[in-house]
């Protein structure tokens, strides 16, 4: 079989049109039966960096989603080469379905430059991702409780069947049988399914961008789990590229939520290399809608 990352053969492999005209094709498609975010941030970027030199490296991105992705067609991203400068270049990208945008992203590349002002903050102490059991494994231990509640062996059993292209490992897996308030904070391994190898670092950080967005903004309900969710969706994504990486090697994405409210929630992420580099950080706002009945016990 092909070892290579499907995320770099089929998801971020997008199709040229024309100069800045892009198509990209779906993969793995939530039971929201919503497009996935990360999906449109990733191929968004990968059109942004087509439109950009070898040398130019993305440091920043910002995006907006403004209308829900339809995953029986496929998503056209326009570029617009905003700025070209001496060290820093802007390009705009439009994700167009049924002619009309659903998302909008700036990105910013910049040409490398060395700098004596540096520093970061402490990556956390936690458990090698070699001691800790995969989500396949987790879900495995999970259905083999013979008083896990019928809905939740259902919802377990369906998470199982996915074709994510990711693979995950919690630092601090939630309990499923507790409806307990937990705080809003989550530590995981993470890494991209298959081989990617050395290659140009803007491919790297667009695996990267399809990662950032999954269990993300789920980080900002765990206060909450007594609720059960009837709407969950990015409204915004921020990501600043700090240090070289690797995205087919394990990484810690380090999540937390400082607020919600509003029928929304902001939640911030680090990701760390497993040498205690600071490589990524992201923020994200969603909507959040639940019934305003508590759920009651999962078993």
């Amino acid at each position: 079989g092909d070892l290579r990352s499907v995320l770099i053969t089929s998801v971020l492999n997008l199709e040229r049109l024309e100069v800045d005209l892009f198509r990209g094709r779906h993969h793995w498609v939530p039971a929201t039966q919503r497009l996935f975010g990360g999906q449109i941030v990733g191929q968004a970027l990968v059109a942004a960096a087509r439109a950009v030199s070898r040398d130019e490296q993305v440091h920043s991105l910002h995006c907006y989603f403004v209308r829900t992705g339809d995953p029986k067609v496929p998503v056209l991203y326009e570029v617009e080469r905003t700025r070209t400068g001496k060290s820093f270049s802007v390009r705009s990208v439009k994700a167009i379905q049924h002619g009309q945008p659903i998302f909008t992203c700036q990105v910013s590349f910049q040409l490398s430059q060395e700098s004596p002002v540096q520093h970061q903050f402490t990556m956390p102490a936690v458990p090698p991702p070699d001691e800790l059991l995969t989500q396949e494994e987790l879900i495995q231990k999970f259905l083999q409780n013979p008083n896990l509640a019928e809905r939740y062996r259902k919802h377990l059993t369906k998470i199982q069947a996915e074709d994510v292209p990711i693979e995950i490992k919690h630092v601090n897996p939630p309990d499923v049988f507790s409806s307990e308030p937990q705080e809003p904070k989550q530590l995981f391994w993470v890494r991209a399914r298959g081989y990617i190898g050395e290659t140009d670092m803007k491919v790297h950080c667009c695996v990267a961008a399809y990662i950032s967005d999954y269990a993300f903004l789920g980080t900002a309900l765990l206060p909450h789990r007594q609720y059960r969710i009837k709407f969950m969706v990015s409204l915004d994504h921020s990501m600043w590229f700090h240090a070289p990486f690797r995205a087919d090697h394990w990484m810690l994405y380090e999540c937390e939520s400082p607020w919600a409210g509003g029928c929304r929630g902001l939640v911030q992420g680090r990701l760390w290399r497993r040498d205690g580099v600071l490589a990524v950080t992201c923020a994200q706002e969603g909507v959040i809608r639940v019934e305003q009945t508590p759920n009651q016990s999962k078993l």
